[in-house]
């Protein structure tokens, strides 16, 4: 899948049944829903999910808790425009496959 595959499917009620955790909670906080999208992350224990996990804190102004899940996931925190860091995050996520 591609990210604009990806995003076209942020139309559906659900996200596709393949997405890894990390791409499923992007794809969650695409939608806005930032409490669900954290609850796929919160308790997952890989760098993929950390990072992730440190966009959301970011989404939510959080940004001393952010920079802990940044750390956690061994990555620089972010510093630019939201939407450009969900880009990067689901198109790294994809490419990995």
């Amino acid at each position: 899948m591609d990210i604009a595959t990806f995003r076209r499917t942020l139309g559906e009620a659900e996200p596709p049944r393949d997405l890894a955790p990390a791409l499923a909670a992007l794809w969650w906080a695409g939608k806005g829903d930032w409490d669900r999208a954290h609850m796929i992350v919160m308790d997952i224990d890989s760098h993929d999910a950390a990072h992730v996990h440190g966009y959301l804190h970011r989404v939510e102004g959080d940004l001393d808790n952010a920079r802990y899940w940044y750390r956690t996931a061994r990555r620089t925190p972010a510093t630019g425009p939201l939407d450009e860091e969900w880009n990067a995050i689901v198109s790294e996520l994809l490419a990995r496959g």
